[in-house]
């Protein structure tokens, strides 16, 4: 009984290490864009990502290893995610137009979720977090925007294979949701 009602009172905390963490990350979105748009410095940019990275990973393990998940940082760590996420593709854009695909993609496959996690908070009263194949779709833009950032004369071919790697496993990862969702919102044990 103790251990329940100590997991419910951390489920419903707000202020976390790793929810600082969250709202740190959000805080170097604006740092990116101007470094990478308006002082023209890809590496500093990149430089920003990579803290960002590692705050997100410090988090994240923080959380679990600390039982300090919260509601509040099921949220905020998935939107810290993807805010710095299409700010660097939208940085990118500037510089390699077949960026678009991953920013059309991301925005379909965040207003799904936004949706369908709304629906399924309703129905189960559960926040869920990210499945390992968003995590590897995570993976995969930090990776992808690193590797334009540092390689800066990149080949059209390796930045099309990379942008092509990341659309097909968003697009994968949003059809694993969708099904996910769908048995959620019947009722049935996922």
């Amino acid at each position: 009984m103790q251990s329940e009602v100590n997991q419910e009172e951390n489920l419903n905390r707000i202020i976390t290490v790793p929810n600082l963490l969250s709202f740190f990350r959000l805080c170097l979105i604006p740092v990116i864009i101007w470094s990478y748009c308006v002082k023209k410095n890809p590496l500093l940019a990149g430089e920003i990502l990579l803290l960002s990275g590692l705050t997100d990973l410090a988090d994240g393990y923080i959380a679990r290893r600390f039982h300090r998940i919260s509601n509040l940082g099921k949220i905020l760590d998935p939107v810290a995610d993807k805010l710095t996420q299409a700010a660097m593709l939208i940085c990118l854009f500037t510089r390699f137009p077949h960026m678009l695909l991953l920013i059309v993609i991301m925005a379909g496959k965040e207003l799904y979720m936004v949706v369908s996690g709304c629906l399924v908070i309703r129905k189960t009263g559960k926040v869920h977090g990210a499945d390992w194949h968003g995590k590897i779709v995570t993976f995969l833009l930090y990776g992808t925007a690193a590797v334009h950032i540092i390689w800066f004369h990149i080949t059209p071919m390796v930045s099309d294979l990379l942008i092509g790697l990341c659309a097909i496993m968003m697009v994968i990862s949003v059809a694993l949701y969708i099904i996910q969702n769908i048995r959620t919102l019947k009722g049935e044990t996922v």
